[in-house]
């Protein structure tokens, strides 16, 4: 009788286990589906804000930090056009050819200057 309700136990602990594993993998709506959805869309909000050659930005200063966002060219909010992007902490924007530049030092990732022309 003994081994039998500890077989029982051992079998209720086992499969509450794998049923949690199974779940927390295959929901739509939870555990895993979550996780990889906010990440996604940290993802997308972070390609907001990392403009490439050409792309038009409006700057905002949330932090006292100038954070660039991605705008469409043709928008009124539109202020900046990027020109270049500078690899390497000691570089700097040409003056007589940028109005505005922005460093980035990163811990991930190499050092570098974005440089604009107001649009």
């Amino acid at each position: 009788m003994r081994g039998l309700i500890t077989a029982v136990i051992i079998l209720a602990v086992f499969g509450g286990g794998a049923w949690y594993v199974w779940d927390y993998n295959t929901n739509p709506n939870g555990g895993k589906a979550k996780k990889e959805a906010a990440r996604a869309e940290r993802n997308a909000e972070a390609k907001t804000h990392d403009p490439h050659v050409g792309d038009c930005v409006k700057v905002d200063h949330p932090n006292g930090e100038p954070l660039p966002t991605i705008v469409d060219c043709t928008s009124p909010s539109a202020q900046y056009k990027m020109g270049e992007r500078l690899v390497g902490a000691d570089k700097q924007c040409d003056r007589s050819s940028y109005d505005y530049s922005i460093s980035v030092t990163g811990r991930r990732m190499a050092d570098y200057t974005m440089c604009f022309t107001k649009v």
